[in-house]
């Protein structure tokens, strides 16, 4: 899989991009990630990418040519096919669940657009037939902390990035439940101790339990997902 961020703050994804799970797949070439940044494209000496919102309103909102011309640049200057799906991180779009990010994580090439002050002008979002997506109704300052939740999410599905699918299958939210509670050692911790089947070593035994623990948890605080 392959992921391009057009952001104005590349060196924000990178520092996260480059540790952990996200840093070793990279680095053992399991997906390709790039950062670009949009005011490579601004075409004026003080590299200036934003302007005021007409009719008035504070804040600032970036142009649609500095953000044409980074998208088309990596779609069509890259030496890669140009089908791409082309996804804006927006409070208004599709909420990302783990439903989408199975679907984004089939998918060969993502490009993600990061906005930021008050956003960015939608001509160019309809000219380039962007997606929208959202990581919950609320707002923050710009595109990046989503995008990187994007990312971190559809890399941990792709082959060779984690030890199994195991490790995924039977996260909350997977199968339409939450995750059965967690323990490691110590056995007991401040007069807490750890559930017996979990100790017995009954394989068939633990799985009964885990499953059984899915339910109630996901019952217990998030009745929603139950009655869905």
């Amino acid at each position: 899989m392959r992921i391009d961020i057009a952001t104005l703050f590349p060196e924000v994804c990178e520092n996260y991009l480059s540790a952990s799970i996200i840093g070793r797949a990279r680095a053992a070439g399991a997906v390709e990630i790039n950062c670009r940044n949009i005011r490579d494209y601004a075409g004026n000496k003080h590299n200036r990418v934003d302007d005021k919102p007409y009719g008035g309103g504070t804040g600032m909102v970036l142009q649609p040519e500095p953000v044409y011309s980074c998208i088309r640049d990596i779609m069509y200057n890259t030496g890669d096919s140009p089908n791409a799906e082309l996804i804006y991180m927006s409070p208004q779009g599709r909420t990302l669940t783990q439903e989408l990010v199975k679907e984004l994580a089939a998918k060969p090439w993502l490009i993600i657009l990061c906005g930021h002050y008050e956003g960015v002008d939608c001509r160019v979002l309809d000219e380039l037939g962007f997606t929208e997506i959202s990581v919950g109704d609320y707002v923050v300052t710009g595109g990046e902390l989503p995008a990187l939740i994007l990312c971190d999410s559809v890399v941990r599905l792709q082959e060779g990035v984690l030890p199994d699918s195991s490790a995924y299958t039977k996260d909350s939210h997977w199968a339409g439940l939450l995750e059965h509670p967690l323990y490691t050692r110590p056995e007991v911790w401040r007069g807490r101790t750890v559930p017996e089947t979990l100790l017995s070593g009954h394989h068939a035994r633990i799985e009964e339990w885990r499953a059984e623990e899915s339910m109630r948890v996901t019952a217990a605080k998030r009745p929603d997902m139950k009655e869905s």
